[in-house]
């Protein structure tokens, strides 16, 4: 028993020792950051760039971070007074080109022409764009033009699907007929170009757009059933019309007849195509 009470006394006062030892260690840290500034010499005190640090460590890896610096090839950023040329300068350090013809690009499916890739150079140049940024601008605008054609492709094919199935119902065992007889009136109307390359809000082609094929079909029906288009568009012809000029291009002694005629292939031609037309 008296040895139990003897080791608990002594036990006690390790504990103690242990604890005072390590408040003691923490209080030497402290002290350490607390007089970091006193260990400045006083010709260095006044300098504000050791306002940064608040002890040993901090400063040491500054000072580290800075020798590795040490032989680098290091670049000014201007401040906001710089002109124009101070900017120039950063670019060109940087790995801008000399001149705008200098940037160069390797693109399979280019959608600008070379007018806009010039233009485009110009203002790269200007901007002070590295080859890399320029080229990366121009890929995307190449990928946006691309899935956008995709797109109006793929609108203007649902819509004429659209167009044709309303039709179908519409026209009924016609179909065919006055859909033929609609476009071939707004082709020579309007003229193929421009019926295919004027797309609707809706993304659908002009020539394809559904209220247009009807009414282009309604004035078909209005005129007569052996009324047909002439090749330019400029005026509508009768059967017997195309019979009569064809009568007066084929007549006795006509230049269709004499091939030593200067005008005898053009009105062999002439009068082949009026036949394609009466003919349908």
């Amino acid at each position: 028993m008296e040895n139990q009470t003897t080791e608990q006394p002594a036990q006690s006062e390790q504990s103690a020792d242990v604890v005072q030892n390590n408040t003691e260690a923490t209080e030497a840290v402290s002290n350490q950051e607390t007089n970091f500034k006193d260990l400045i010499p006083d010709n260095f005190k006044e300098d504000k760039s050791l306002n940064n640090f608040n002890n040993m460590e901090d400063l040491l890896k500054s000072y580290k971070h800075a020798q590795s610096l040490v032989g680098a090839d290091k670049i000014p950023v201007p401040n906001k007074h710089a002109t124009e040329e101070d900017w120039n300068e950063v670019f060109k350090r940087l790995g801008a080109p000399e001149k705008p013809e200098d940037y160069k690009y390797d693109f399979k499916d280019q959608e600008m022409d070379s007018q806009q890739v010039s233009e485009f150079n110009k203002t790269a140049h200007k901007l002070g764009l590295l080859p890399k940024q320029a080229e990366g601008l121009i890929k995307y605008y190449n990928e946006m033009n691309g899935n956008k054609a995709a797109s109006e492709e793929d609108a203007a094919a649902q819509g004429q699907l659209a167009t044709e199935t309303e039709l179908k119902k519409e026209f009924g065992p016609q179909f065919a007929k006055r859909l033929d007889q609609a476009k071939k009136l707004a082709v020579n109307s309007l003229g193929s170009d421009f019926l295919e390359n004027t797309f609707l809000k809706d993304g659908s082609r002009l020539g394809d757009n559904l209220n247009v094929i009807k009414a282009f079909s309604e004035l078909a029906n209005k005129l007569s059933e052996d009324e047909i288009i002439k090749g330019d568009g400029s005026e509508y012809m009768t059967a017997k019309d195309l019979e009569k000029e064809i009568n007066e291009l084929t007549q006795e002694g006509s230049a269709y007849w004499s091939k030593t005629h200067p005008n005898h292939n053009k009105a062999v031609q002439e009068v082949l195509k009026l036949r394609e037309l009466l003919n349908g």
